[in-house]
């Protein structure tokens, strides 16, 4: 049976890569049709795109990273559970009566040590990310993650969280269920569980959604994903009631890695491979195991007690600022 070989995703910025990959491939077949020998010209142009695709992701504007992060085939929580883990198995229910599928969770083991891993989950088409509420958890899937790190302290296991969400569900109904509750009961347990945890913003991160699963021991981020208290568009549109000015909030927000770390709001950033993750999911993966290995071999050095306070202190200091800028200056 023939198979379907699936056609890359472009964005805007990678549309010169797109134009010298067929050129090369132009220039292979008419070799071949000709009996010529231009293999070394092939191997000069394929340097050159290369060359053509880190200077592009080295240098992204924030809103490119953006688009980076929201890749349809940027690799999803459960994509780096299977590559990461030992085994696992998923765990199903807030035992208040709903089961969300925006927020998936269970047990599983990381080189052979037992762990909780949990996370936002997007769709991959249009039919899975309308049935995952395009990984915009509700009440419900909030509480699912309490009770799954709730049984993680219970049996010492260390918690792992996956970030990945535009925010939680906006509705009337999530709200009427009790969203900004479940997201608040949360973030006051998280800073109570003895057993390491650590969050890792595998894309996109956005608003108390994101917050919601993130309070840890260590915050890790993607090179190309984002961090933001909100999407850049729901930004532009409250200042300037003008949604596509987003490419101005993205700059203004602190949206990206290197300036999250600079803050000092995340503790790690982990390397991409050169066109992003959804370039090499494996290679990604592999980064994401070792780092997460790392950082679990560090907080063990520390008593339940000192990663407690530790863990309260870290986010304490989060909100210290030195300057601020006029609205007037980001027009």
């Amino acid at each position: 049976m023939a198979t379907i070989e699936r056609k890359p995703l472009l964005l805007d910025f990678e549309k010169p890569l797109a134009e010298l990959a067929t050129r090369i491939e132009q220039i292979r077949q008419l070799a071949e049709e000709n009996g010529v020998d231009v293999s070394s010209q092939i191997r000069q142009l394929e340097a050159r795109a290369m060359q053509l695709r880190e200077e592009i992701f080295s240098s992204l504007s924030p809103s490119q990273r953006l688009q980076v992060a929201r890749h349809p085939r940027r690799p999803s929580t459960l994509d780096y559970i299977q590559a990461i883990s030992d085994e696992w198995m998923e765990l199903h229910g807030d035992r208040c009566g709903s089961d969300d599928p925006a927020l998936i969770g269970g047990v599983g083991r990381l080189d052979g040590q037992p762990v909780v891993m949990l996370g936002h989950q997007k769709g991959r088409d249009t039919k899975d990310n309308i049935a995952r509420n395009f990984g915009m958890a509700t009440p419900g899937g909030y509480r699912k993650a309490l009770r799954l790190m709730e049984h993680a302290n219970k049996f010492g296991m260390p918690i792992l969280t996956f970030i990945d969400t535009p925010g939680a569900l906006p509705t009337v109904i999530a709200e009427q269920q009790g969203a900004g509750e479940a997201i608040a009961y949360n973030l006051r347990e998280m800073f109570c569980l003895d057993v390491p945890i650590i969050s890792t913003v595998i894309g996109e991160g956005g608003s108390g959604g994101a917050l919601g699963i993130g309070v840890g021991d260590r915050l890790l981020m993607f090179e190309h994903s984002v961090y933001t208290v909100a999407t850049p568009e729901a930004c532009a549109a409250i200042l300037w009631k003008d949604a596509s000015k987003a490419h101005m909030a993205a700059v203004a927000l602190k949206i990206i890695s290197h300036d999250l770390k600079n803050l000092g709001i995340i503790d790690q950033i982990l390397p991409e491979p050169t066109g992003g993750a959804h370039s090499d999911p494996i290679g990604a993966a592999t980064t994401l195991k070792q780092a997460l290995l790392d950082n679990l071999e560090q907080l063990y050095s520390f008593t339940a007690h000192e990663r407690r306070q530790l863990r309260y202190e870290k986010f304490r200091k989060i909100g210290v600022f030195t300057e601020v800028a006029h609205l007037s200056d980001l027009r």
